[in-house]
């Protein structure tokens, strides 16, 4: 009997773990179910970036080009009366709050690698990036190659790829990763680095308020931005690639673009918006 109760304690044991499992499951799977009950979608946005998610100050609310691309896109997925709510991150802290359930996808400056899709899926690319870097206009530093040298100081933001791929193309360097834009830019400002390195559309969102610095060198990675969502979302990410699309297609991307990078000199709105 003794015995019989072991067993049948097992095998309760056995239920309840293959019970929790698919409801864990379930609730994975319904990312866009819940989306389209609560006729919202929770966004992870950056707030220190210019051009692509910055906070104002005055109103409160982040503005950019990734925060207009995230209410595009709930629109086209869940109707014109939808809510894109945004939640801040950072490049440390974005995937995990994507896993972690705090958000439904991620739209921030966020290029496609190889690494990341161990982790996250991602849509097709919504914006053409690539590395970059910046520095003091008398600087005499032109490219990245300059900038491999013994005792040269690059600037970087933690999490980011520009920070591990400018250990690859500039070996030599040193580089002293922030945790984020707005303290790399001010350590540079203050001469405690002698370049900023990044993408390029976040560099010309520096420059844009800061006239005394230039982006150099053009571009030394191609990095595309997509937006990130969780594995197993097949079903969200093929409606977020649908939508992106449909934006393309019918005028909204370009209208965006330009918006955002109109006036920065040397951005071409139609090359951008082709690629």
């Amino acid at each position: 009997m003794k015995q019989f109760k072991k067993i049948s304690l097992l095998f309760m044991s056995l239920i309840m773990v293959l019970v929790i499992a698919g409801c864990g499951s379930k609730n994975k799977a319904d990312i866009l179910t819940t989306a389209k009950e609560t006729k919202t979608i929770n966004w992870g946005v950056k707030a220190d970036t210019k051009l692509f998610g910055l906070m104002n100050i005055k109103t409160g609310k982040t503005q950019g080009f990734d925060i207009d691309i995230a209410d595009a896109v709930t629109k086209k997925i869940l109707g014109k009366d939808a809510t894109a709510n945004f939640v801040q991150v950072t490049s440390k802290t974005r995937i995990p709050l994507l896993k972690n359930g705090n958000i439904d996808a991620i739209i921030a400056t966020m290029s496609i690698s190889k690494d990341r899709e161990k982790q996250v899926d991602f849509s097709n690319p919504y914006f053409a990036a690539g590395q970059s870097i910046l520095v003091k206009k008398e600087s005499s530093i032109k490219s990245v190659k300059d900038v491999n040298k013994d005792g040269m100081i690059v600037l970087g933001v933690k999490g980011s790829t520009s920070v591990i791929n400018m250990k690859k193309y500039a070996p030599k360097a040193e580089v002293l990763e922030l945790d984020d834009y707005a303290q790399a830019l001010t350590a540079l400002k203050s001469g405690q680095g002698d370049a900023l390195t990044t993408d390029n559309g976040i560099l010309y969102g520096m420059v844009k308020e800061n006239p005394d610095f230039s982006v150099v060198g053009g571009t030394f990675t191609h990095e595309p931005y997509g937006i990130a969502i969780d594995k197993g979302q097949d079903k969200f990410k093929n409606q977020i690639n649908k939508a992106l699309a449909e934006m393309r297609a019918d005028g909204t991307y370009e209208k965006l673009l330009n918006k955002w990078f109109g006036d920065i000199p040397g951005f071409s709105v139609k090359e951008a918006s082709r690629q």
